[in-house]
């Protein structure tokens, strides 16, 4: 009964985020002619009315954000061609981590060097997991194959903890920067706005929900492992 509840629990904890955040935008895609300009032209716009000319906007089939090695805020296609409430939120949300960029903004440094600093770990995770059971084999020790897939296990974790450490960011760009763009500019129609705001909370978790989702990795390779 207790296992039976923790994988309850642990299937909320994994897979709530990433479907309150896929129904939100979803919600909102609708009607997709919602209003009169793309979000490629309210990024380009936005970044060029706080002084980031230089700062390009880009179509991308990596998700939507923002590169601050590439200085690039970078939109799938159906946002950066959309002109629902959906792509205007997330257009200025990625806007606004270009702005955090421009003020030289802490926390998105620190994210910035961790994402380097981690990058293809998840790469050397898989494969830690994978030669673990014949390191065990060949030293003939259990420790020694317990030890690395354990730190496999670390390893694949490292991007859920990044963006979990890194959160204070996201909601940062959306609600000390893309909300008030939003509405200094006067972009949002009235209704729109608390809708808006949900918007803005589903694009600020996007980056956790994606990277709970990759837990489920640690569980493919538990799974195999053990047959």
């Amino acid at each position: 009964m207790t296992i039976a509840i923790f994988i309850v629990v642990l299937c909320i904890a994994v897979f709530g985020p990433a479907i309150w955040v896929s129904r939100v935008l979803d919600r909102y895609s609708v009607p997709a002619d919602r209003y009169p300009g793309t979000a490629a032209d309210l990024a380009r716009r936005l970044l060029d009315r706080h002084g980031l000319q230089s700062v390009a906007v880009e179509t991308t089939d990596q998700g939507d954000h923002y590169d601050p090695e590439a200085r690039a805020v970078r939109l799938s296609e159906d946002k950066f061609g959309g002109r629902s409430l959906t792509a205007i939120t997330v257009a200025a949300h990625e806007v606004g981590h270009a702005v955090q960029d421009r003020d030289a903004y802490g926390p998105l440094r620190m994210r910035t060097r961790l994402v380097r600093a981690t990058r293809g770990i998840e790469k050397i995770g898989a494969g830690v997991l994978m030669v673990s059971p014949f390191l065990g084999l060949l030293s003939r020790t259990p420790a020694v194959g317990l030890l690395t897939f354990a730190a496999g296990l670390v390893t694949l974790g490292t991007s859920a903890v990044v963006h979990l450490v890194t959160l204070p960011t996201e909601f940062n760009a959306s609600f000390a920067r893309a909300l008030p763009m939003l509405e200094e500019h006067r972009i949002l129609k009235a209704v729109d706005r608390p809708h808006a705001r949900r918007l803005l909370t589903a694009a600020a978790l996007t980056y956790v929900s994606a990277s709970l989702m990759s837990l489920l990795n640690i569980a493919r390779w538990i799974a195999i492992l053990r047959r």
